[in-house]
């Protein structure tokens, strides 16, 4: 007896929940950059995963929880991406601000679709009290580190200028930089945005920092 070509390859491997449930997250990702915050639903995220409605209410029930699981996930590949970027630096702290300056422009990071995500959950009214709940303790966190970073280039260094504001320019100018990739009508790469962040850091730090990144010696 013939096998056919479907009968002859090894059957898929069922995913597990946590994989399903990963499965829909990409998608949803996917479906906010195509359609943003307010017209990303269950029937679409669905779709793009190529999975029934069923399946996809089955693991998450409700639109609000799907888009906060996919909150969560954003902000915690975010947390340990920057986190794990720090624990590789070097000791000092030009090194160590260099690592959290560079983090942003991971590529696993710093994708046009995940980038749409972000801006999305950012600039839906709605969407703005989920985004305190989820990622305000995570926001603290890496801005606590960011200030504490000027504070010893200050400290260490004779720098002048407030630490706290100097850190606030710094990741609003990464957070600008990231809006800009995906709304201006000439797009330009990470390498250029990250360029961007290096000439705001020589403003500050001009013996540590160029527009190419750390000096080094």
């Amino acid at each position: 007896m013939r096998h056919t070509e479907d009968q002859m390859q090894a059957p898929r491997r069922k995913l597990s929940r946590p994989e399903r449930r990963l499965q829909l997250i990409d998608a949803t990702i996917t479906v906010m950059a195509a359609h943003g915050y307010a017209r990303t639903t269950l029937a679409e995220v669905a779709r793009a995963a190529g999975l029934s409605h069923g399946l996809a209410n089955f693991h998450f029930e409700t639109k609000e929880k799907l888009l906060a699981a996919t909150l969560d996930h954003l902000s915690e590949e975010y947390r340990n991406n920057w986190q794990s970027a720090l624990a590789s630096a070097g000791p000092d702290a030009a090194s160590a601000l260099a690592a959290m300056l560079m983090a942003d422009f991971n590529p696993e990071i710093c994708r046009p679709d995940k980038l749409s995500a972000w801006c999305s959950f950012w600039g839906e009214a709605q969407s703005r009290p989920m985004y305190q709940e989820h990622c305000g303790s995570n926001d603290a966190a890496h801005i606590a580190i960011l200030e504490g970073l000027c504070a010893r280039m200050i400290n260490d260094h004779g720098y002048g200028g407030d630490p706290v504001r100097i850190a606030r320019v710094l990741r609003v100018t990464s957070e600008g930089v990231w809006l800009d990739m995906i709304t201006t009508q000439s797009p330009y790469a990470r390498e250029e945005a990250l360029a961007t962040v290096w000439a705001c850091a020589a403003a500050f730090f001009p013996r540590h920092f160029d527009q190419s990144g750390p000096i080094r010696g």
